[in-house]
């Protein structure tokens, strides 16, 4: 629509003008905004600066100071959070970013709720993953081959000393990152797992352990690593998938007439059914190396077996899985023609009789390549799932084998040595070779035998140890072990039992599903094997005396625990046995055997399973340091439900009867963009470093607050692109609220005179009113998603009400205000208090995600000069609301926001106006009349609130009308516009300048 006259003789002299020869210049006249908090964050300059500031304010200490005064209103005492240590060995990967990201929230918000959360960092320093390392460098370096040439001593503590060279240079490296993280934790005195009174407090645990009657020493199998040459336990395993080969063996009956009577046939009947082989016993298994050790055949005594002829052969098999055995391999070619189909194919078969599998426990049977007879046993593992119901059993290669070993007398054999080879006791034909070699000698020799029905190749499953990546085996072994079933002297409830009671009722878990999945795994866990055959570790204090007789007792480890608790573990390196145990007194230990000379003890070497070291952590860091037990949470991946949160547990409730823990909080993997683990062979992993190098720690952690973290967590590089993206956006509305208070003074104690409007004057109509209503909502919402830990809700919510609610809305409203009105107007210092308060709690909400952006905006707020140390965001508390109320009515705008927006694009559309300030809006008041409220608050207030209304949707006027009547967008075009604001509000008039203005804008100018 074309203007009128006195449109087209206003000349351009308002926001985006420098006027005219003949017309005032408005642009000097208006407010506009200044900041020296920057559109450009440049945190990879500047997040250095503000972690050397906090350094030198010593925040972390000054954090713990101010949650602990007295004199400061809301402070809610301690809150215990514990640090799960990260292996000593490599950088930090992604995982790591994940996992002490998501622990700093837990400080910081913790902290700033009000709790004095104090929080040391650890560092897994012992164990196999630093001496893998240790002895890959010194293999690859040439040094390998000197130390082995030293004595088991000297060779032993040229391994450690290079072990502490290298976990404490990594820790100086993953200490550096997590600080370029902007982590808020105790980095001066760090818990190490090599530190002496960690490691005396290590032992008083095992001691505590050893008291309660749950530590022994047996010969039984564990998952042993042939590459590194020592057991490993569950939480050591990583299982791949990988192809292996399975076979169906037939073990030959010593006397086929005992089996006859068993299933009443003859052998006449067996030899009309085809048989022209002696009888057997036919088994399945997926080990062939296993065979040279088996020791007997297991059946359920409740099933039942079918005897029938397969290749020639008569054999023993399930009755339920007699069908599928046979269709399996070759057997049915022979079966007689009655048997067959036409085709010869075969087809369903009747076998020549059925027994239960108690009747089969008399029958023995002749190893098919080793001169041994052997039984026939029952066993309840056996299922119908697989293979032939009869189940290979070698007790020295097999848990459940062990145990059927034990309850029927078997010897528990093993001849397999500790790198992987057949000893002597196994068949000749093997010696000296690998039990991976030993798989195909084996199924050459069982089918040139004729023992051997079927082989085929399947994928499965598989443990590998968790260093080497390579796959492990199970052997028997004399190892030390915690009986999760053992009943302890103090309780009469076994380990297992007090822990599945303490995980059903007295821990919480986040995410709920947590509680099942350790409970299941707790279930049906193993005994815990301690030991390991390696150097770098705590050693178990145990001695052999000159007999072969094994000492440990509870008054040895706490001797050898005090003395390590001076001298460090090397002591038992480099000490005789008497001076090791220099605090012990034999003839005061009740548990001492007979004639126990100190003086002959010879010291062991096994030392402790790095996981017992780690899971007592809880008493040397929060229990003796009195530091609160249990602690409140334990935060780690989802794994640790096996590993580290399981056997603190069990080392608590052995200890102290109590579980360490209150909840668990856990967290997923990280996996590339395709959903794939990341691998550095592979090439998919995404650098630490590079990272920090590229985007800056806060857009780091504002990647992982927005993280679904309960499950598995897609990473790549165009994701912290996003997350940047984002992070500018927050940014660019803290600027644009802090620019507009460059003229803003706030009042104070020292400045009482300051330009804050008393809040509670803030009319209940106001858009001022409104927006800090907003916060308060947002307040409650982010906190209580931070006390539960949704890190991510917290951030969403945080994003929303900076890019909508304040970007979108309410600083697109007041926009007008803040550079048009009279810098001390009273609207405008309203809205300037609003928006100071808006960013104190703002960033004090953003400040444990974004710490630096948050102290960067808190500093500018407050004018800081950049080079003190004054003010810092992280030692406030959240504000949790501001004393204000809105009107009601503003829920009834809200909702007719987005249809005006619609109406207006469409009149746009229709070209009735380019710029939404040519145009005005009829509002229909609602049935109750309630819109109307926003007219006629004028009286009580003396101000027009549809002005509030007018802004909030960027138009020039806005009429409340009768209910009857529909929501209306029409055109301003013909009234006139002030040169100055744009607006057409009814009150634009020539001035006594020649400029044309609103009556707002001229009493600012100063012109009538």
């Amino acid at each position: 629509m074309a203007g009128t006259s006195s449109e087209k003789a206003q000349q351009q002299g308002g926001k985006d003008s420098g006027g005219t020869a003949d017309k005032p210049n408005y642009r000097k006249t208006l407010n506009l905004p200044q900041t020296s908090f920057p559109m450009r964050a440049n945190l990879i300059q500047n997040e250095p600066q503000s972690q050397k500031r906090w350094e030198r304010m010593d925040l972390y200490h000054r954090t713990r100071e101010v949650r602990t005064d007295d004199g400061v209103t809301g402070n809610k005492g301690p809150w215990s959070f514990h640090d799960g240590p990260p292996y000593a060995s490599g950088s930090l990967h992604l995982g790591h970013v994940l996992n002490k990201a998501l622990k700093d929230f837990v400080v910081r918000t913790r902290g700033m709720m009000g709790y004095d959360v104090e929080f040391t960092p650890g560092w897994d320093c012992h164990g196999l993953p630093i001496e893998h390392r240790v002895m890959t460098e010194m293999h690859e370096s040439g040094k390998g081959k000197k130390i082995n040439e030293l004595n088991d001593d000297d060779r032993r503590m040229a391994v450690r000393r290079s072990c502490v060279d290298s976990a404490k240079k990594f820790i100086k490296v993953q200490m550096r990152q997590m600080k370029q993280l902007l982590t808020l934790a105790d980095y001066d005195k760090p818990y190490l797992t090599m530190q002496k009174a960690y490691e005396s407090a290590v032992l008083g645990v095992f001691a505590d352990l050893v008291a309660q009657g749950v530590v022994y020493r047996d010969l039984k199998p564990v998952h042993w690593s042939i590459a590194n040459q020592t057991a490993l336990a569950e939480a050591e395993l990583e299982y791949e998938d990988v192809e292996d080969t399975s076979v169906f063996v037939n073990f030959e009956v010593e006397d086929e007439a005992q089996l006859w009577s068993v299933f009443g046939v003859t052998a006449q009947q067996a030899k009309e059914a085809g048989a022209t082989k002696p009888a057997a016993l036919m088994i399945w298994t997926t080990t062939p190396w296993t065979l040279p050790a088996n020791l007997a055949v297991a059946v359920h005594a409740r099933f039942r077996y079918a005897l029938l002829v397969l290749d020639g052969r008569p054999v023993v098999v399930a009755e339920e899985l007699a069908e599928k055995v046979a269709t399996t391999g070759p057997g049915l070619a022979h079966l007689p023609e009655d048997a067959q189909d036409g085709n010869g194919a075969g087809t369903a078969f009747v076998p020549l009789a059925v027994c239960n599998g108690e009747d089969l426990l008399s029958v023995r049977y002749r190893h098919p390549f080793c001169d041994r007879v052997s039984p026939v046993v029952a066993a309840d593992y056996v299922t119908l799932e697989d293979g032939t119901g009869l189940v290979h059993t070698a007790p020295g290669h097999g848990l459940e084998d062990y145990l059927t070993g034990l309850s029927n007398g078997l010897e528990i054999y093993c001849p397999v040595l500790e790198d992987g080879t057949f000893d002597e006791t196994a068949p000749e034909w093997l010696h000296g070779k690998t039990v991976w070699e030993a798989n195909p000698m084996v199924l050459e020799r069982l089918d040139k035998s004729g023992h051997l029905y079927h082989e085929h190749r399947f994928t499965h499953s598989y443990p590998h140890d968790w260093r080497s990546k390579t796959p492990v085996i199970f052997r028997a072994t004399k190892q030390w072990f915690i009986g999760v079933d053992k009943e302890t002297k103090r309780d009469g409830k076994s380990l297992r039992q007090m822990a599945l009671d303490i995980t059903a009722r007295d821990v919480a878990f986040f995410p709920e599903w947590g509680r099942n999945r350790m409970r299941g795994m707790l279930e049906s866990r193993p005994d815990w094997c301690l030991s390991r055959q390696r150097a770098w570790g705590l050693p178990i204090p145990a001695f052999r005396m000159p007999d072969g007789t094994v000492v440990l007792t509870e008054q040895i480890v706490r001797a050898v625990a005090k003395a390590v608790g001076e001298h460090g573990s090397d002591l038992w390196f480099t000490k005789p046995a008497a001076e090791v145990l220099q605090y012990y007194d034999a003839a005061h230990d009740p548990e001492a055997p007979d004639g126990l000379d100190v003086n002959t003890l010879e010291k062991m070497y096994d030392i402790f399973d790095v996981w017992f070291e780690s899971g007592s952590s809880w008493c040397d860091v929060m229990k003796d340091r009195g530091r609160g037990y249990p602690v409140d949470l334990y935060l780690e991946g989802s794994d640790q439900h096996r590993g580290w949160f399981q056997l603190s547990l069990l080392c608590g409730l052995g200890s102290t009867g109590t579980t360490p823990f209150k909840a668990l909080l856990t967290h997923g993997f990280t996996v590339d963009k395709d959903g794939k683990k990341m691998s550095k062979s592979v090439g998919n992993t995404v650098e630490v470093d590079d990272l920090f190098k590229e985007f800056g720690a806060d857009i780091c952690r504002w990647w992982v607050a927005g993280l679904n973290f309960e499950n598995d967590i897609k990473a790549d590089h165009d994701y912290f692109t996003v997350a940047g993206e984002a992070y500018r956006k927050v940014r660019n509305t803290l600027r644009f609220l802090l620019s507009n208070l460059y003229d803003f003074e706030p009042s104070t104690s020292d400045n009482p005179d300051g330009h804050c409007v008393d809040l509670s004057a803030f009319p209940p109509h106001s858009l001022d009113a409104w927006v800090l209503s907003e916060y308060n909502a947002l307040a409650r919402k982010v906190m209580a998603a931070y006390k539960r830990y949704d890190f991510r809700t917290a951030q969403a919510a945080l994003y929303d009400f900076c890019n909508v609610t304040l970007s979108a809305e309410y600083c697109a409203a007041v926009k007008d205000r803040l550079y048009c009105d009279k810098p001390d107007s009273a609207r405008r210092r309203r809205t300037q208090t609003a928006m100071w308060e808006l960013v104190e709690g703002l960033v004090r909400l953003l400040a444990p995600i974004l710490p630096h952006t948050a102290d960067e905006a808190y500093r500018a707020l407050w004018k800081c000069d950049p080079k003190s140390d004054e003010r810092c965001i992280h030692l406030m508390t959240f504000v949790e609301s501001y004393s204000v109320s809105a009107a009601p009515e503003w829920e009834k705008v809200l909702a007719l926001h987005d249809s005006v927006m619609k109406k207006i694009e469409e009149a746009r559309a229709a070209k009735q106006f380019d710029n939404p300030l040519d145009a005005g809006v009829r509002v229909p008041d609602t049935a109750e009349g309630t819109l109307s409220a926003f007219a006629g608050a004028v009286a009580e207030y003396g101000e027009d609130f549809c002005g509030d209304l007018a802004d909030l949707l960027g138009v020039s006027r806005v009429e409340i009308v009768d209910s009857g009547e529909s929501l209306e967008v029409y055109s301003l075009a013909d009234a006139p516009r002030c040169d100055r604001s744009w607006k057409r509000d009814g009150s634009v008039k020539q001035r006594a300048d020649g400029g044309w203005l609103s009556g707002r804008d001229a009493e600012a100018v100063g012109v009538e």
